[in-house]
């Protein structure tokens, strides 16, 4: 699960377009590298070695505002993700 901290009082929430994850992130922008199943490339390449691309597959579906509706959100998709255990708060 992505680590959003507390007292965060904006957030992205975002869906990728590849593995259909859905997670907060405290950059906010229209994309971003999928936590899950992107990855940042590795910049240090040789002289043979082709340009790395970067995927952003991880859209933004809305902003989240306020440290209530973001801490709000960070639980409901931690209970998405435990299957709706909320043994664990």
């Amino acid at each position: 699960m992505y680590y959003v901290p507390d007292g965060t009082e904006l957030a992205g929430f975002y869906e990728c377009s590849e593995c259909a994850n859905r997670f907060l992130s405290v950059q906010v922008g229209p994309s971003l590298v999928c936590p899950y199943c992107g990855k940042e490339p590795d910049m240090e390449i040789g002289p043979d070695e082709p340009m790395p691309v970067v995927k952003e597959t991880a859209k933004l579906l809305q902003v989240v505002r306020g440290e209530e509706d973001v801490e709000r959100m960070d639980a409901l998709l931690s209970l998405a993700v435990t299957g709706g255990d909320y043994n664990w708060m």
